[in-house]
């Protein structure tokens, strides 16, 4: 008998060799079986990796992609671990680039059915990164595919007594971190709030069903998990299904391919709640709007409550039969119009209760519930990116912090400036009248502001350099060119000529 280490070698009298277990039970041919599999995971996620790299950017896969280690792999379950070394960071790619980094993987290895994004085993999230948690205290949804319960804190079986490739998986879809606790009121939405709010009470509502139309990033979808919430608080043996559209619409091609189309129905209409999001995208589908159509009539029938979002009015779908758009539009149709600055204001104040060891000053909140205007998503998604890159880069948050970090999504929400309204404001800002856009005056008073203006022009909108020219006395390009450039040079040496730019700046662009 010879030691190997780790594992013992026995030569028995045929001269044939025997690997005995280790001390973890696992024989030298299961050790190298795993390394094997671990390399292969690697290479697999280095080419997965690159691609990624390709279509969001150097930028945003240095920071968000590239810090991804490799989990274990559960060959049972077809479950992929993915780390990231932050509670922030695992939500952040979690919200964004789950469903790419799931389809990824399984294409390159099929034996992979669920990706599961989670903070670093052993990793705490730093102090003041409490993304993950409501106002119960409750754990978000930084893991991504969590077992059937813990998100609501029930079993699948009390969730309906489905298996885990039924409906039943979906009712535990919900974010635990999207409550009405969570939801910020205002007079753009208060309707929707307070019809949702009715929805979920325990008396029967007096509408049905619910319809929440708003654009993208208002809160809608908020909204339809804050009902599941507070319904599953009231009724804790209710049994609820949370889905999309193209969910439903999935699983029930799936059920026909199948010939299971009977027990799709069954389950479907066994549920207390119905929660559909993105209506707009069951469109044209025909035989999926039948079987919605009568679901609807079933579930009304027993007095379940039935909840729909999209992102335009029942009327304005197109596409869809009468008969569905009637069901859709016989209860309430709640309107969440775009956050005004009010409102907007407060989201980011309530948001940032949640970050209280980090200071953001009060012009850095004005700046941005004044300049990322275009949905409460990207606002709070703003306000998220620069808490978690101060925190993690040790600086403190300034308006320069925000602008220079903010670039993309502060260019997605500029509106639409023009040269006369730049010229405007900058004479305005400096006093000098309007004609010295245009004129041939040299003084250092007039030339510094029209360098200014035109440097505002190129940054601001999307003329070209002969354009802006024209606009300014018909100057020549070259002309144009050296004022650009030279109040990009004074800006890095002059803190008065930076602070004029940046003032303007704000001027413009709220």
């Amino acid at each position: 008998m010879v030691d190997s280490g780790a594992n013992r070698v026995t030569v028995i009298a045929t001269g044939e060799v025997q690997l005995q277990p280790s001390a973890n039970g696992k024989s030298e041919e299961d050790r190298l079986r795993d390394e094997h599999e671990a390399m292969d995971l690697a290479a697999d996620w280095s080419d997965i990796s690159q691609g990624l790299r390709k279509d969001l950017g150097q930028q945003l896969h240095s920071q968000w992609i590239k810090p991804v280690q490799l989990g274990g792999f559960c060959k049972e379950t077809g479950t992929l671990d993915l780390h990231l070394p932050t509670e922030f960071s695992a939500n952040w790619v979690a919200d964004r680039f789950s469903d790419r980094l799931s389809l990824a993987w399984k294409i390159a290895r099929p034996d992979i059915r669920h990706v599961r994004i989670s903070v670093q085993p052993g990793r705490r999230a730093p102090q003041g990164l409490r993304f993950g948690r409501d106002d119960s205290g409750r754990r978000g949804n930084g893991e991504a595919a969590a077992q059937p319960g813990d998100a609501l804190g029930m079993s699948a079986a009390e969730l309906g007594g489905l298996g885990p490739n039924g409906l039943g998986m979906a009712s535990i879809g919900l974010d635990p971190s999207l409550t009405f606790a969570t939801f910020v009121s205002g007079s753009a939405n208060v309707l929707a709030s307070n019809a949702a709010q009715r929805m979920a009470a325990t008396e029967t509502p007096q509408f049905a069903p619910l319809y929440l139309k708003a654009a993208t990033g208002q809160g809608k979808t908020h909204l339809l998990h804050a009902i599941g919430h507070a319904y599953l608080l009231a009724h804790p043996r209710a049994r609820i299904f949370y889905c999309s559209a193209e969910r439903f619409m999935v699983e029930f091609v799936q059920a026909l391919r199948q010939n299971q189309t009977i027990e799709f129905k069954t389950r479907l209409r066994g549920f207390d709640l119905l929660l559909v999001d993105d209506i707009q995208f069951i469109i044209g589908k025909a035989s999926a709007q039948e079987e919605l159509l009568y679901t609807i009539d079933a579930l009304l029938a027993e007095g379940k409550r039935l909840v729909f979002a999209a992102d335009r009015a029942p009327q304005a779908l197109d596409g869809v039969e009468q008969r569905l758009l009637s069901r859709l539009s016989m209860g309430l149709v709640a309107d969440i119009q775009p956050a005004d600055i009010e409102l907007r204001r407060t989201i980011l104040e309530h948001r940032l209760q949640r970050f209280s060891p980090t200071h953001v000053p009060a012009d850095v909140v004005e700046f941005l519930a004044r300049t990322i205007n275009r949905n409460v998503r990207e606002l709070v998604g703003g306000l998220n990116k620069l808490i978690a890159y101060a925190q993690l880069t040790g600086q403190a948050v300034s308006l320069q912090l925000a602008e220079e970090q903010l670039t993309d999504i502060l260019s997605a929400n500029r509106r639409r400036i023009t040269i006369d309204e730049i010229q405007r404001t900058v004479c305005q800002f400096y006093r000098v009248d309007r004609t010295e856009m245009s004129s041939k005056r040299r003084a250092r008073a007039v030339v510094r502001p029209r360098q200014v203006a035109m440097y505002l022009a190129k940054v601001l909108t999307p003329r070209s350099y002969p354009e802006i020219g024209r606009k300014f006395g018909g100057r020549d390009h070259s002309t144009v060119i050296h004022a650009v450039r030279l109040i990009e040079d004074l800006r890095t040496r002059d803190a008065d000529m930076d602070g004029d730019v940046r003032s303007l700046l704000r001027q413009l662009e709220s």
